[in-house]
Parts: C-alpha cells; sequence; structure tokens
C-alpha cells in the first residue's frame, strides 16, 4: 500500500496539522520526550495496578494480557462527529426494524429484497424468537457499530456487533488514564465527556424492563465467569452501574420470574444485560450441557417476566453474510439511502463471486460470516504463498461460510515511541444504547490501532493496543 495515498488523522495527506489536532500539537511540541516516555510507563503502570486485562483462547500462552495502551489521542472534530451521529443512529434503528421483522412477518423477504435462505440457513438465527416481542420493542440495547476512515469526509461500516458488543471498559478506563496524567489537556480543549456512560447504561436498561416492572426494576449483569476473555469488563460495568454480577448458578426461576440469590432469599430480576451466548442462555431450550445459562430463562421471557439484553437472536443482525445486504435493509426499513456506506463484500456463497475471490485472493481480506477477534480471516496483500493456497482450499470446500473485501486504505493516528510519532492504522467503535424511548451515541468510543507498523489488524487479540478518542466541542 502506498503511504503516500493513506490519509494520516493528524496530518491529512500533507505537512499541515488537521485542524482538530492543532491544539493537541502545540502542547506536544512543547513536552519533553523524556517527561513523555515516563508518561507511557506511568500509563502503562495504571493499567496493570487496575487489571484491565483481556484473555487469548487457542493459544499455548493463553493468559491474561495487558491490552498496549497509547497516549497520543485520537481527535474527531465535533462536525466529524455530527455526520457519524447521524448514520449510526439510522443503522441501529434499522438494525431493530430488521430483527422485528425476520421474527415476525418476513416483510423483506416478501419483498425480495433478501433471500429467504439468508434466514433459514443462518446458524444465528433463532427459531424460539419467532412471533416474540421483547419488552419495549428494543433488540439490541447495547450496539457497537465499527468504523473505518479512509479520507478526509470518508467513513465506512466495517462491521455490526449486535449481541454482545464488548470494549466500552476500555473506553472509560482510556479516558480515565489520560484524565489523570495530563489534566491540562482537557483544560485547553474542549472534549466531550464519556463518563456517564455507566450511568445511562443503566438507566436505558431499566427504561427497557417490562411493563410489570415497579418504578425502580431491578437489573444485574450476567457473567459467563472469571475465565470469559471480558470477565474484567462484566465486573467493571455491574461496580459501576451499582448491580449485582451474576453468573449462571446464582440465579434460578422462582414463581413465573428469573430471580438471584441473596442473603434475604431469592429477588427478582427485571432486567439482565447478559454477557453470556444465546446457545449457553437457557439449557431447557438450549445446549442441555451448558452450566453458564438459567433453565427456564426462555420460558419468562417469552412471557414479558424479564428483560435479556441483548434479545437472543440478534445475531443474524451482525452475522457478516448480512451485513452485505445492510445498504438494502436500511433504506427498506427508513426510505432513506445510507449516511455510512458499507465496504464493498463479495459473498462467495456466490458463485460468480467466488470465482473473483479465488482469482483475487492476494489483493482481499477474506473473512468467516461468524468470525470474530480478527481470528479465521486472510489479509492477501501480507499473506504467504502457503497461507492464501491453504484458504483457497478453505473457500473451495465452504464458500459460504466467507465473504471478501477489498484492501482499504485505512487511516493512521500518530503512536508514541521512542523515536517520537509514528503513524499506525486505527479503527472506531462507537458504543449506542437503544431504549423505548430514545437512542444515546456516546460521543467517542473504543479507538483500536495497530501496534505493529504497516499492521492493519487491529485486534487486541492480535497485538493490537487501544487510544483514548476524542469528540471536540464546536
Amino acid at each position: 500500500m502506498d503511504d503516500e495515498q493513506i490519509f494520516d488523522e493528524m496530518w491529512g495527506r500533507t505537512d499541515e496539522t488537521r485542524s482538530p489536532y492543532q491544539q493537541f500539537k502545540h502542547w506536544f511540541d512543547d513536552e519533553d520526550p523524556s517527561h513523555l516516555r515516563a508518561k507511557q510507563r506511568e500509563a502503562d503502570e495504571l493499567f496493570r495496578l487496575t487489571g484491565i486485562t483481556f484473555n487469548v483462547y487457542g493459544r499455548a500462552e493463553a493468559e491474561e494480557r495487558l491490552i498496549p495502551f497509547d497516549i497520543i489521542p485520537r481527535i474527531i472534530s465535533g462536525r466529524e462527529w455530527q455526520k457519524l451521529s447521524r448514520g449510526i443512529e439510522q443503522r441501529v434503528r434499522a438494525i431493530n426494524a430488521f430483527l422485528y421483522d425476520i421474527y415476525h412477518k418476513q416483510e423483506i423477504v416478501k419483498a425480495g429484497r433478501l433471500p429467504e435462505k439468508m434466514i433459514s440457513r443462518n446458524e444465528a438465527f433463532l427459531p424460539e424468537m419467532i412471533g416474540v416481542d421483547p419488552p419495549g420493542g428494543v433488540y439490541t440495547h447495547i450496539v457497537g457499530i465499527d468504523l473505518v476512515r479512509t479520507g478526509d469526509d470518508e467513513f465506512y461500516v466495517l462491521e455490526d456487533n449486535a449481541r454482545t458488543p464488548s470494549g466500552v471498559s476500555y473506553m472509560l478506563e482510556n479516558r480515565e488514564t489520560m484524565f489523570q496524567m495530563f489534566p491540562e489537556l482537557f483544560t485547553q480543549n474542549r472534549v466531550q465527556s464519556v463518563q456517564n456512560y455507566p450511568r445511562s447504561l443503566r438507566r436505558s436498561l431499566a427504561a427497557s424492563a417490562p411493563a410489570s416492572s415497579g418504578d425502580h426494576p431491578t437489573v444485574a449483569v450476567l457473567t459467563p465467569g472469571i475465565f470469559n476473555s471480558a470477565y474484567f469488563e462484566h465486573a467493571f460495568l455491574a461496580d459501576q452501574m451499582g448491580v449485582e454480577l451474576v453468573e449462571g448458578h446464582d440465579l434460578r426461576v422462582v414463581d413465573g420470574r428469573v430471580a438471584m440469590r441473596t442473603t434475604r432469599g431469592y429477588k427478582p430480576i427485571d432486567v439482565l444485560y447478559r454477557r453470556v451466548d444465546d446457545e449457553y442462555l437457557d439449557p431447557l431450550n438450549f445446549r442441555p450441557d451448558s452450566q453458564l445459562g438459567v433453565p427456564g430463562i426462555m420460558d419468562v421471557y417469552r412471557a414479558g417476566g424479564v428483560t435479556i439484553a441483548n434479545a437472543p437472536g440478534t445475531g443474524i443482525a451482525d452475522d457478516k453474510a448480512i451485513y452485505s445486504y445492510m445498504p438494502e435493509i436500511v433504506e427498506f426499513y427508513t426510505g432513506e439511502r445510507p449516511i455510512l456506506e458499507n465496504v464493498p463484500t463479495w459473498r462467495c456463497s456466490s458463485a460468480d463471486s467466488l470465482a473473483y475471490v479465488l482469482d483475487n485472493l492476494e489483493e482481499l481480506v477474506v473473512k468467516e460470516v461468524h468470525g470474530s477477534g480478527g481470528y479465521g480471516m486472510l489479509i492477501g496483500p501480507t499473506a504467504s504463498k502457503k497461507e492464501i493456497a491453504a484458504f483457497r482450499r478453505k473457500l473451495k470446500a465452504r464458500p459460504g461460510n466467507y465473504i471478501a473485501q477489498p484492501t482499504l486504505s485505512l487511516s493512521t493516528v500518530p503512536i508514541f515511541t521512542r523515536a517520537g510519532l509514528a503513524p499506525r492504522h486505527v479503527d472506531l467503535r462507537p458504543f449506542v444504547l437503544v431504549s423505548p424511548q430514545k437512542i444515546e451515541i456516546t460521543p467517542g468510543g473504543l479507538t483500536r490501532v495497530a501496534m505493529k507498523k504497516g499492521s492493519l489488524v487491529v485486534n487486541s487479540s492480535q497485538g493490537g493496543g487501544t487510544k483514548d478518542t476524542w469528540v471536540l466541542e464546536d
């Protein structure tokens, strides 16, 4: 990829500092590099003391690791954020409407805008949700929309996270760390706050409680337990919201309600923010060997006795094959053209698309339809001939399991190195809260950064790091 074609968010494509970064650049130029290096070490130590870790699975060294944090913020202007917010809200509304439709009348299929097999043959489609009306009509209470940038005014949606999007704890801790270390930056720059997220999350979840709940609904966070890769986040959010963190063995169905064990007996729960996958949620309805869920919770849910956030079956909305239909989905349910564009996508289930992908593997990014975390994908331009040959065999064996996309010139943001500022590729995951009354988008989100020079893979499981993301007041 030609470096001159890559848009840098601090410098653009010239040597002039872009306006969102000008105030920060003046400050940076006046700082002693040795002082900044000390601050970077201090940040690393803060993360270590706080215990901000994640687990890596499927490797010999599977263990808790610290996510690298970089002290150079990513800065977005208020004008840029306004456009992104409009596009994100439009997309989230469409996703919720789509989920209601496919679990009810499937009008989008009847209209010929989406092939029926994309639903009926989709592993993420949950027949148990057919005809179920979630409280308040909300399926995706918490959404993460992954965005990439390729130019001054060019943003694309890379993927939608509608099941159990993670990473918000890193967004909050990144901001807290920067605020502790560089308080002067927040007096010099008008940075919009993200610290109200836990309060907003609790309020949004409570507003989505069943109609039968009282004025003060009981909210709890359901975690698979300490061995889950995102356990730090589950415990962090429960603590920040002031609600109970529970595991499946803490819950049972009592008198038609989901209740948690307390020192005073079992107490009913109105809203369960679950971080357990669908198939493990209820051993009576899904996997009978699950030790993580609650026997009978789906029966209570179908009867309207509890809100599960996000709703079971939402995974079909972030399936990568469905993603390729998102422009049609947005237009079908909103009557508007998408404000935020998709990355062009080839569905390998199509014979013509498969032929094109096989002929151009060296230039494309190929992803598993249900993959996540940067696993199970091929980045053609950086892959070896052996890796490409192996992937070619996988594609021919199961073409419907893959989609392919062009290798975009992802924008870069500087990171702090011993030699000074150096560009690295980034993406952005804004977090969206949906309740029956409103949609709230936290100003900023989680910026993930590829710490290796030239790498396009930002996932923490693949060595990526994070940055504080600033959205400026206009």
